[in-house]
């Protein structure tokens, strides 16, 4: 699922939902999410600019005369990201098509939140908004750490959709959030009632995220899992954590990300930093594989400066490694403490730092905080249980 969190949130909420006995179906854009068994694919035509080299995905060059293609590209080309707007109305177009052979009883949009969505309420069913967390929130951790003026405005222009959003969100039927705390900035941020919005924790699948027994430990190992282009994933703060440990302890971070062209602000905060023999990019990993990096690693580092659930935090902690991640956003809802994880403040490299050095040196806290970790996964989050909230919320807006 390489569009993300969000990506392995519909996957395995489809997953759950069909195993309750619901006939799912999913709507994807590129890139294009991987369905369970028994779920429907809708593959939505989109032309994707960030993720390609630009116009060649267009195929054929009439295609550009077509009004959403244009939009998209002369969009993209002054600086914006209007791949929101453009997939919520390929997607009302398809979900008008597709009511000639079906009936859907609910519309869930996970957190799209673009005019279609509106569209789509006229179709004749209701439709349900996932907020994982207020893309405001994201451009806040943006421009705190843009160092020009021009950088600054660049990434305003970039999220010139949010007034979409705002719109869009108050007319939702009803909206998930995936946290308390995301609830709280979810009502604060769009200005939604109480009673308009649900609180659903997402789930870990702890079949699959369980620790690789047979996999030994590598010594004083770090991983981070996450988009280091996202400021918010405060990628900054755990490299300068590093540096502050570089004369004193032998830290090795491994960084789940994509490498290349799409990846250029941690390679180049890694060369700043003089942690080249330090720091690892994995590039993209499948789920066996980050399993496996999960297992072997002595210690998982969430730095986030926000997260509205947080799924590598979860992860890692339903393979046993034990975790120090920030008192940000949900993650506090996730470690707990009851001796689940260290939590630390945000933006504070010593303080990151020294929870890291004290990890690593002390095998038997490492042993016991990752047992206390697999068991708070366990007992509280499950796909299940989050799928059977989401259908609550499903029956109330019916």
């Amino acid at each position: 699922m390489y569009c993300g969190g969000q990506g392995i949130y519909v996957h395995y909420l489809a997953k759950a939902l069909h195993k309750l006995g619901h006939d799912v179906h999913v709507l994807s854009g590129p890139p294009y999410i991987t369905v369970p068994d028994g779920v429907k694919l809708h593959k939505i035509d989109g032309l994707n600019l960030y993720e390609t080299d630009g116009l060649s995905s267009l195929g054929n060059p009439l295609q550009l005369l077509k009004p959403l293609n244009f939009y998209e590209v002369m969009a993209t080309r002054l600086g914006m990201f209007p791949e929101i707007f453009t997939f919520s109305m390929r997607s009302y177009m398809k979900l008008r098509e597709l009511l000639s052979q079906e009936k859907f009883d609910i519309i869930h949009d996970n957190q799209t939140l673009g005019y279609g969505m509106l569209l789509a309420k006229g179709l004749g069913a209701p439709v349900v908004a996932t907020i994982h967390h207020p893309i405001y929130i994201d451009m806040k951790a943006d421009l705190a750490q843009a160092r020009r003026l021009r950088s600054k405005l660049r990434r305003t222009m970039f999220y010139s959709f949010l007034i979409m959003q705002h719109l869009v969100a108050r007319r939702m039927d009803k909206v998930i959030t995936v946290s308390q705390i995301s609830a709280t900035d979810t009502m604060r941020v769009f200005k939604l009632p109480r009673d308009k919005v649900r609180v659903v924790p997402n789930g870990i699948d702890t079949n699959v995220f369980r620790n690789c027994n047979h996999v030994p430990k590598e010594p004083n190992s770090v991983v981070m899992v996450g988009n280091t282009e996202d400021r918010k994933k405060g990628v900054i703060f755990l490299l300068k954590a590093v540096k502050l440990l570089k004369d004193d302890v032998d830290v090795r971070l491994s960084i789940v990300d994509r490498r290349g062209d799409h990846t250029k602000y941690a390679p180049r905060l890694v060369e700043e930093h003089g942690l080249e023999d330090r720091v690892t990019f994995t590039g993209r990993l499948s789920t066996d594989d980050l399993v496996k990096r999960y297992s072997l690693s002595e210690v998982a580092v969430t730095a986030s400066v926000y997260e509205g659930f947080g799924l590598p935090c979860a992860e890692a902690m339903s393979c046993g490694t034990p975790v120090i991640a920030t008192r940000a956003g949900a993650l506090p809802e996730i470690v707990g403490d009851d001796g689940a994880g260290i939590l630390v403040p945000p933006e504070d490299p010593p303080a990151l730092a020294t929870a890291l050095k004290r990890l690593l040196a002390d095998k038997p806290l490492r042993q016991s905080m990752g047992a206390a970790a697999r068991k708070r996964i366990e007992e509280s989050f499950s796909w299940e249980v989050a799928a059977r909230k989401t259908l609550e919320v499903y029956q109330e807006v019916l």
